[in-house]
């Protein structure tokens, strides 16, 4: 039995199936992925937006006792700068200070 007449749902089979089945799932695929788009489309800079907003925020917190600025939760935070200093840079300069707010760390 060859690739071309092997019909079944393994998966193990890199053909398409051409049965009408096959081209109706597809065509039905193709209208949903569509169907989707459009729905989405007008709220992705919306959404990346509020994603960048909460981002920031984040890393005030984690940095803000290091700007002057008191944290209650500091003791939690204080693990993730190492992890996010790679981050620090691109967020400072978007937040618009032209340089590190930190004296001791020159990202700059």
């Amino acid at each position: 039995m060859n690739n071309e007449t092997h019909e079944h749902s393994c998966g193990c089979c890199h053909h398409k199936d051409n049965s009408f089945f096959g081209r109706l799932k597809r065509r039905s695929k193709a209208i949903a992925d569509g169907l989707h788009e459009f729905y989405y489309a007008p709220y992705r800079s919306m959404l990346a937006r509020e994603y960048r907003d909460q981002n920031d925020l984040f890393m005030m917190m984690i940095f803000s006792e290091s700007l002057g600025i008191p944290n209650p939760v500091e003791f939690y935070t204080l693990e993730l700068q190492p992890v996010l200093l790679e981050l620090f840079h691109e967020w400072h300069t978007r937040m618009g200070m032209e340089k590190s707010p930190i004296d001791h760390f020159g990202c700059c």
